[in-house]
């Protein structure tokens, strides 16, 4: 199956409040915002207008952190109600979640779960999608996440998961490519040796971001500059793949404002020099 229609945005931020008085100083070096859907939920007014104001002087996509969309008993509706609110006041391009589970047996466990890479997994993948696109007409792209274990009982391995549920669902793909790469290094694959196997061809959106090193594992910390061998795996990709937007996440540890834009323009440079935008 083809990618998802939709337009080339270019380089963007991940949006945190701390910067915004440096992104609006900066507007024309950011080509586009994604913000965290779920900081807009039951939002104050004044959050409200923060979020009319970016939505005013960017294009602006949204990304979820607790749809669950693999949980086996089914989609909190609720949930569901404030993130369809949230799209039809933004109005994305597209928008994204995490191919992974927060919610089990009605508990949220407080992060982002792997799901066993087996057949079941994938039909309730494809059930879930089914009913948020019953509320949700947006285009809708999944996200490969980090994992520190393998689930056991495997029938297939990430990239055949992965193609499997986009093939399933009609979804996009948000490649993140530092998940991708600190997967490799801690679960010892040969990123050579399976680069093809991904689904290149569903790719919408790319996240890129630095990390960490904790007793021996590379953590996807979001709190420090992009890897060089990030770089050099995103650069592929991007000659690789129809990517319509990438955005540099950086959640802690924020360096001054400059470094993060030399980060979205060596993004961009990438991007027109593979004729993706621009």
């Amino acid at each position: 199956m083809a990618a998802i229609s939709a337009p080339a945005l270019g380089s963007g931020l991940g949006y945190r409040p701390p910067f915004r008085a440096d992104l609006f100083a900066n507007r024309a070096r950011v080509d586009f915002l994604e913000i965290i859907a779920d900081h807009y939920f039951d939002a104050l007014p004044e959050k409200l207008r923060e979020l009319d104001l970016l939505r005013a002087h960017f294009p602006v996509v949204a990304h979820g952190l607790d749809l669950s969309i693999g949980s086996a008993e089914g989609i909190d509706h609720a949930y569901l109600d404030k993130f369809a609110a949230l799209i039809e006041r933004i109005e994305p391009p597209w928008w994204s979640e995490h191919l992974c589970f927060t919610r089990a047996g009605g508990i949220n466990i407080g992060h982002l779960a792997a799901l066993p890479h087996t057949r079941e997994a994938l039909d309730v993948v494809a059930r879930n999608v089914e009913t948020v696109r019953k509320r949700i007409k947006a285009p809708l792209v999944l996200e490969n996440i980090t994992t520190v274990v393998r689930v056991p009982g495997a029938e297939m391995d990430e990239p055949e998961f992965l193609t499997r549920a986009l093939d399933a669902t009609g979804c996009g793909w948000l490649c993140d490519v530092a998940n991708l790469y600190t997967n490799a290094v801690n679960h010892g694959v040969d990123i050579d040796a399976t680069f093809e196997r991904w689904p290149w061809d569903r790719l919408v959106q790319i996240h890129y971001a630095g990390g960490r090193w904790r007793d021996g594992v590379l953590i996807d910390s979001h709190d420090a500059a992009t890897s060089e061998a990030v770089w050099a795996l995103y650069d592929r990709i991007v000659a690789r793949a129809p990517v319509k937007g990438v955005i540099l996440e950086r959640d802690e540890r924020l360096p001054p404002f400059g470094e993060l834009l030399d980060e979205v323009e060596r993004a961009r440079a990438t991007l027109k020099e593979c004729g993706r935008w621009g």
